[in-house]
Order: structure tokens, then sequence, then C-alpha cells
């Protein structure tokens, strides 16, 4: 049996189809990702514009193919921040159901961050100690406080990458006035998890995928580390090499933060912000490690596909 797994993010559309043998033993057979930036110039305004819209559409269009082409036999979709933030997010699905037969589910952030917390448990070991899962959105950003016996905490705040990019609209490079607003609107912002965090102290951080997978291939760039592959799903990062590479992308120009090996394209507007939120979170609460899961939300579905129909792994 082959499975697809499809994770409708608000900058990213991303598709992941596994296969499973006869003792029930999955393995990838396909990953790929399509940046689609559905909640540009109007995420705040709480709708899909035309463009974004159009984008989303064909980026399904585009993994139905690879669907079809690997006689994938059960499809699961879910629709994050954007799409469930959206008047038009609605049509949006109904859009995607009418040109690919594809059933988007829109899900709640407290079910996203279940989910993230599912991949991430999958990537990464946990222990007795508090770790604090951080998943950095477009729409909204997803946290959880969790050890090798579940789930302690969780939440999820609407204030992902690419709405605080257009809520802020930072110069290039970013001042520190702006940084100083930006900082000032993630501790209004992110109150409960001051109060969380009395009860349940993290000792580490672990970034869930996307721009943290950007911030593991900055550093192996630069500093001749280890980048993402798809052999390996859980990294350790060296934190003199972090904030030094997070001083670099906050001081650099859109033009400079393209020379910066490792950094991919799709990321080179949003990374700036992604920096500012990581290092709020690692000085807020004096966090002095931090690993990255190459998993996240859609491995996450299938871990929770594979527990809720009693497959074994």
């Amino acid at each position: 049996m082959r499975l697809a797994v499809i994770d409708c993010g608000t900058n990213t559309f991303n598709l992941l189809i596994v296969e499973f043998d006869n003792q029930k033993k999955y393995s990838k057979i396909f990953n790929t990702r399509i940046p689609v930036k559905l909640g540009q110039g109007s995420i705040n305004e709480g709708f899909i514009g035309d463009e974004p819209f159009k984008r989303g559409v064909d980026a399904m269009k585009t993994f139905n193919e690879e669907i079809a082409k690997y006689n994938v036999l059960k499809v699961l979709a879910f629709a994050t921040s954007a799409i469930r933030d959206a008047v038009n997010g609605k049509d949006f699905v109904a859009e995607v159901k009418k040109q690919t037969q594809i059933e988007v589910v829109i899900i709640d952030g407290n079910r996203e961050a279940e989910l993230i917390y599912l991949g991430n448990k999958e990537a990464v070991t946990l222990s007795n100690s508090i770790s604090l899962i951080m998943d950095i959105g477009g729409g909204s950003n997803e946290f959880i406080l969790a050890n090798t016996s579940g789930v302690l905490w969780k939440h999820s705040f609407p204030i992902g990458a690419a709405r605080m990019l257009e809520k802020f609209t930072p110069s290039d490079p970013i001042t520190e006035n702006e940084i100083k607003d930006i900082n000032d609107y993630m501790q209004a912002q992110l109150q409960p998890i001051f109060e969380a965090t009395k009860h349940f102290p993290p000792i580490e951080l672990i970034g869930s995928s996307g721009a943290f997978d950007s911030i593991v291939d900055m550093v192996s760039g630069e500093y001749d580390g280890e980048g993402i592959s798809e052999t390996k799903t859980c990294y350790t990062i060296d934190m003199n090499n972090y904030f030094q590479i997070s001083k670099r992308v906050k001081n650099s120009t859109l033009e400079e933060r393209k020379k910066i090996k490792g950094l991919v394209s799709m990321r080179l507007d949003m990374i700036v912000i992604s920096c500012l939120m990581v290092d709020f979170i690692l000085n807020s609460f004096q966090i002095q490690k931090m690993r990255v899961s190459s998993y996240s939300l859609k491995e996450g579905a299938l871990i929770d596909f594979i527990i809720q129909s009693g497959k074994i792994k």
C-alpha cells in the first residue's frame, strides 16, 4: 500500500509518499515541496489573494500528478493557518477538490501542534527532561512542551513569519528599533509560554524542520558542518555557530543573504524574522542547547495514521 501526506502550509506545500510492506513497515519513496506563499499580500487581512490562490491550486495539481505516478491508494491532506483563517479558505479547499479530487482537511492550531509533536517525537529522542518544540510556520507558530512521557503543554500562536513580515515590513537590513518592536510584540503575544514554563521549564529547544532546516544548512555551509540529509532526522546545533549565523542574517541585506551558504532562495525574505524568533526563545528561557528535527507535520500525520489504523512500523 502507498500513502501520500500533503501539508498545505502558508509558505510551502509539502508532499510525502510512503510505502507499507507486507510487515506493515513503511519507507519513504518520494518527498517534495513547492513554495506557494499563500498568504502573500493579504494574510493579515484574512483572505487568500488571487495569485496565491492560483499558485496553491497549481501546486496541488502538480502533487496530484506525482500521486498518480506512484499509484497511491490513500491521500491525507491538511491545511493550516493561512487557509483556516481565510474567508475564502473553504473556497480554496473546494477548488482543490474540483480539480484534483483531493480532500483537504482544515485543522485547528491545537491539532496542528499535536501532529507536529508526533513528527518530532519520531525524529528526535526525548528524555525525562523537558524540551520545547518550536515550529515556525508562515501563518502560525506552534510550541509544545514535552518529554518522553508525552505532551505537557501545547499552543498555536498566529505569529508566523509571513504574518510578522507583513505586519512589520522591516527595513533591509532590519534596524535595531524594528528588532525591539518585534521582540516587544512577541513578549506580549507569547505570555502563555512564560506561564507554562514556570511549571514545565525546558532544558533545550527542538526546532521543527522548515526554517530550522535552513539553520542546519547555513551552519553546515559556513562552518563545514553536517547538512540536512535523507538518512538522518536529528541534528545538534553548535550554539556559538548558530548565534554567529543569526547575527549575520540580522545584519544583512537581501543581496548579502543570497551569499550565505546553505540558505535557499525560498527563505531569503523570512529568515530574518525566523532568527529573531529563535533568538527570542533562546534568550527568554536561557536555553543553551538546540536540536533540529527534520520531521514535522506531514510525518506526524503519517504516525497518527499508523496509530489510528493499528499498523505497526
